[in-house]
């Protein structure tokens, strides 16, 4: 099996690199120490960056301007994107583009895409449900009215919801219990936004929709685009998983190697090296775990009677990043002893993070179930 990532995925992370090389990761205060949310907006400037280097059309065909890459050119950027907490919403317009492109007619896909190049839209996805922890397609319900759809229901903790144009809303129709994606305008009749906030501190939407008119052209009804679409954000969750454990550890060894105990480093130390190496040996099982979802993501899911599908990849990588990146964040806090409690230091903010990226889209059981009941579906001969 090549493992090599080809000249352009390789050119995307060079780039990425360099948009990120002066982001601080300590630059906003930690959540515990403040009242509301860190910051109101996410780093715009950090954003017009992204489109300038043409990182937020990387994954769209030439015909939208964009270089036509996949899902692992999306997570490779992802992850040095998280080494410095970059405080964009990569992921989700980036994942709602991809949907878009794939599965939405042409009208949506003409009225969304350029723009989501260029930067000019921000794209985000609901899909969190109701609570966090029921599927989101079952969240809000959606009935046909002459040619266009009308969508009631809610949805919790949508990421950048009060700054994104467009947001993806999974849907379960009233009449076959199919799933619809809508991409609704955040600034449309029947929408309202209730202020939420997340373990990161950054500041979230709790988004009610009251008989919310949607066009037929913005509502994508091809089976599987919503679960797709869960896959990718789920995806490129491991992928941020990834990029902030591996920096995290980075940190930790640069530490442990400065700091002395009885004249020595205490990296130097049995104990202290022995917690490092398997919190080395967890990254290693996240990276090749995350690789290999994204990779089945691209080559698309076996059939019914054929191999495991892509969404058993996609648990896997998410039980490794969401016990892996907890893993590594609390090995760091213990070999960083008080200092890594110092807010001055963004070892907590990190910490944050990691916690926030092991639940979202549900903690390493939820997954544990899932792949479960695909091993059930699909017995392994």
């Amino acid at each position: 099996m090549d493992f090599t990532f080809t000249e352009e995925q390789q050119a995307a992370v060079e780039a990425a690199r360099a948009v990120f090389a002066d982001v601080a990761p300590d630059g906003v205060p930690s959540p515990a120490l403040t009242p509301r949310a860190v910051a109101e907006e996410f780093d715009r400037g950090l954003w017009a960056k992204l489109a300038d280097s043409d990182l937020l059309s990387l994954v769209l065909s030439e015909e939208y301007d964009g270089a036509g890459l996949d899902a692992i050119a999306l997570c490779l950027v992802l992850r040095e994107a998280a080494k410095v907490l970059a405080r964009v919403p990569l992921l989700e317009h980036c994942a709602t583009a991809m949907a878009v492109q794939a599965h939405g007619g042409p009208e949506l896909a003409a009225a969304l895409l350029p723009g989501a190049g260029r930067g000019s839209l921000v794209l985000t996805a609901a899909a969190h449900g109701r609570t966090g922890h029921d599927p989101a397609e079952v969240a809000v319900t959606a009935r046909r009215d002459g040619d266009a759809w009308i969508l009631d229901g809610l949805q919790t903790s949508v990421a950048w919801a009060h700054s994104a144009d467009w947001i993806a809303v999974p849907a379960h129709t009233v009449e076959d219990g199919d799933t619809v994606l809508a991409l609704v305008p955040r600034a449309t009749g029947g929408l309202s936004l209730a202020e939420q906030y997340s373990t990161t501190g950054e500041r979230l939407g709790e988004v009610t929709l009251d008989g919310v008119r949607v066009p037929a052209e913005h509502v994508i009804d091809t089976p599987g685009a919503w679960e797709r679409l869960r896959q990718l954000l789920a995806t490129g969750t491991c992928a941020l998983a990834l990029g902030l454990g591996e920096n995290v550890l980075t940190m930790t060894s640069q530490y442990t190697s400065k700091r002395e105990q009885f004249g020595f480093p205490v990296a130097s130390f049995q104990a202290v090296a022995v917690q490092a190496a398997d919190r080395y040996i967890d990254l290693r099982a996240m990276e090749v775990t995350l690789w290999q979802a994204a990779w089945r993501l691209d080559a698309g899911a076996g059939g019914a009677g054929g191999p495991l599908p892509s969404a058993g990849d996609v648990a896997v990588a998410k039980i490794w990043a969401s016990e892996g990146v907890r893993r590594v964040v609390q090995t760091a806090q213990h070999l960083h002893g008080g200092f890594g409690a110092d807010t001055d230091y963004p070892l907590h903010r990190y910490h944050a993070w990691a916690k926030q990226l092991e639940l979202q889209l549900g903690p390493a059981a939820l997954h544990e179930e899932a792949l479960g009941d695909l091993l059930a579906a699909h017995p392994l001969t």
